[in-house]
């Protein structure tokens, strides 16, 4: 490989950067072959040459030159031989391979420098687990194969070897994809494996979810608390000129309330400039049940935040302290005092290189001081409402249900093959559940192909990660959005996405109805199994008062039940008039007391029994309690639906009490209802 008239001058590697990278070499000539000044010496850089078997410096390239000639074009011939068949390398390959020996040192040096850089500033899991490594794994293999090829250029001498060490990164890149379908769920086994990531056991509804304490229940949603969030921020102008709300709005149980806490972020980097010396002085905290949001005053600053832009990033901080720490979602998170705190899951993979992510760790980090806690997920404390992160979970169960049954069962008969429910805009359908101390993520489940309806739902403890689902087909929530729409669409509001409780027994979607403005004007609650089942109202209070009545009016509550749950009123007295009409096709008989103006309205055919009693008669019933704040609560001759009529039947007429046959009292009733018609 002679030099010859291809000496690699300064000239040449300007060319070469201009043509690799649009910029010119000036400035790089006296580490590169040359010198940078105009009377600088111009001659060939020496390169190692391999003339007629022999290893030989370029300086005696006159006397390898004059050896070569005599010996005619033999020497020509043998070393045409020797490389018959060779791959030519592309002329940059060329180029670079006639670099100094400085050159090379340089760029080690600069390449040595820019990874560190590059890792302090992308800080990758050094973990083999981990996509983010493996991808830096990827470039230094491929440049690795580039150098070895380099190097078998340089010296024939060690081309064997040097060709020989390309099959070793070239391993590495295969080894890669093997990990990634090692992963599949199509491997042998795997199938399994996915199935059993989450264990998910089923429950009973009326037995596992308590009965609904408006105290715990979340009546707006994370749009709304942002909103919230951005009012009270606004009131604090010093605030305001320099901070702004980080989009974390965590979902946590602070003090046995469901809350959303962000924390502040410095507004820009100059903001940041300017306040790092002091830090951030608080967060963000709106209460979901009361909707109260205030800014929280801190005595220690936050410092270690997602806007610190150098070492004090949160993300930074942590994986360097804990470099082979594969982290998840990070939350931002309260103790019971109020300090506040990230929350780090780690996560931990189960199938091939990349698949089966569970969580096995937890690290907290003190967002004021950086003090550092590390736990196994079973010991977290119980202030730690989410060491699992939501999209997890999700993706989770929807491992186990589609692959329950096998890969195969998962594409071709999908018997049993079920996820949970799609949600709004695109996004994973999920909301949550407070319940005692912890927060319970909840989506509803259904098969996959396309349909409105749903088979259950599931709750996971987002600390444990104990999952439980309960089988309860009715509606999907979109379905129940719509309907819930339906009822105001007058009005135009728009539903949140729901929550499930559990109302007298019955689980129950409640969701908010807001204006174009984002404001909630009021609510909805509509039953799982009947979703046409709609109650509304301007307050928690008179929409659950409205929901019981309208489940005791329909039958779907028991006598015990409506009792117990406040749903019913009795009343009792003699029959003032009587009137019979049909609407809607169907029959209804409307009923006056004596010294009562409201009329009861006795639908047919539940209450077929109405048609025995006459006026006079002395008659007992139950009938749905009004909503309070409703029409109905001001009106005192508002229609009240009846729910159960009494069984014995009372009468005045005569001496004492007489049982007359249907078919009299159908026929007397005729009268009766004629002249309780004129009265009415």
């Amino acid at each position: 490989m002679a030099q010859g008239n291809d000496d690699f001058n300064n000239d040449d590697f300007q060319d070469m950067l201009h043509s690799m990278f649009g910029f010119s070499g000036n400035g790089f000539g006296s580490g590169f072959g040359g010198s940078s000044s105009s009377d600088a010496h111009d001659g060939p850089i020496p390169v190692d040459a391999v003339i007629d078997g022999e290893e030989r410096p370029a300086g005696s390239g006159g006397s390898a030159a004059g050896k070569g000639s005599s010996k005619g074009g033999s020497g020509s011939s043998r070393h045409g031989g020797r490389h018959r068949g060779r791959r030519t390398p592309s002329p940059i390959a060329q180029r670079i391979a006639q670099w100094s020996r400085r050159a090379f040192i340089a760029l080690a040096i600069l390449l040595a420098v820019a990874l560190v850089a590059g890792y302090w500033w992308f800080h990758p899991a050094l973990n083999l687990q981990s996509p983010g490594v493996w991808m830096w794994v990827l470039v230094i293999a491929m440049a690795a194969i580039f150098g070895f090829k380099i190097a078998a250029l340089r010296s024939e001498k060690h081309e064997k070897l040097f060709n020989r060490l390309v099959f070793v990164p070239a391993a590495v890149i295969v080894l890669f994809f093997l990990g990634v379908l090692w992963g599949e769920p199509f491997m042998p086994g795997n199938a399994e494996r996915y199935a059993t990531v989450l264990n998910t056991t089923d429950g009973d509804f009326a037995k596992d979810i308590e009965q609904v304490d408006y105290s715990e229940v979340p009546v707006i949603d994370r749009d709304s608390a942002v909103l919230l969030g951005n009012r009270a921020m606004g009131s604090i102008p010093e605030y305001v000129s320099q901070f702004e709300i980080s989009p974390a709005y965590s979902m946590i149980n602070y003090q046995g309330r469901p809350v959303r806490v962000s924390p502040l972020t410095y507004a820009d980097l100059f903001k940041w400039f300017s306040n790092r010396s002091q830090g951030i002085p608080a967060y963000v905290l709106v209460d979901m049940v009361t909707q109260e949001a205030k800014v929280v005053r801190l005595n220690d600053a936050i410092r270690y935040s997602e806007s610190e832009p150098l070492a004090r990033n949160i993300d930074r901080y942590a994986q360097l302290k804990y470099p082979t720490y594969m982290f998840d979602q990070k939350s931002f998170e309260l103790d019971e005092e109020g300090t506040p705190w990230w929350v780090f899951p780690v996560q931990k993979r189960t199938i091939g290189l990349f698949e089966g992510t569970t969580v096995s760790r937890v690290v907290l980090v003190n967002a004021c001081t950086g003090e550092t806690e590390d736990y196994a997920v079973e010991d977290v404390p119980s202030w730690v409402d989410r060491a699992y992160p939501s999209d997890l979970l999700i993706q989770q169960y929807n491992w186990s249900g589609a692959y329950a049954k096998g890969w195969l069962n998962s594409w071709l008969g999908q018997q049993g093959v079920v996820r949970t429910t799609p949600g709004t805009d695109g996004q994973l359908g999920y909301n949550y559940l407070a319940q005692g101390e912890d927060i319970y993520l909840y989506s509803g489940v259904t098969s996959v192909t396309a349909d409105n309806s749903s088979v259950g739902f599931i709750l996971v403890n987002q600390r444990t990660g104990e999952s439980h689902f309960y089988s309860v087909p009715g509606a999907t929530e979109d379905s129940a959005m719509a309907s819930a729409e339906g009822q105001v669409q007058n009005l135009k509001y728009q539903a949140t996405y729901p929550l499930l409780l559990n109302v007298s027994g019955q689980p129950t979607y409640f969701m908010a109805l807001k204006d174009n403005a984002g404001l909630v004007k009021m609510y909805a609650m509509i039953n799982v199994q009947h979703y046409q089942s709609v109650a509304t109202g301007s307050t928690v209070a008179a929409t659950q008062e409205s929901y019981l009545s309208m489940l005791a009016a329909d039958g779907t509550l028991s006598e015990d039940e409506a009792a117990a749950s406040g749903a019913e009123e009795k009343a009792s007295g003699k029959i003032a008039s009587i009137a019979q009409a049909v609407i809607d096709g169907n029959s209804h008989f409307y009923v006056t007391l004596e010294g009562d103006d409201a009329i009861y309205d006795f639908a047919l055919p539940d209450l077929l029994d109405i048609v025995r009693y006459r006026v006079g008669d002395a008659i007992e019933f139950s009938y749905a309690k009004p909503v309070e704040g409703d029409d109905a609560e001001t009106d005192d001759a508002a229609t009240r639906q009846v729910t159960k009529l009494g069984a014995a039947r009372v009468t005045t007429r005569g001496q004492g009490s007489e049982s007359a046959s249907p078919e009299t009292d159908v026929a007397g009733e005729a009268g009766g209802a004629d002249a309780a018609g004129a009265a009415v």
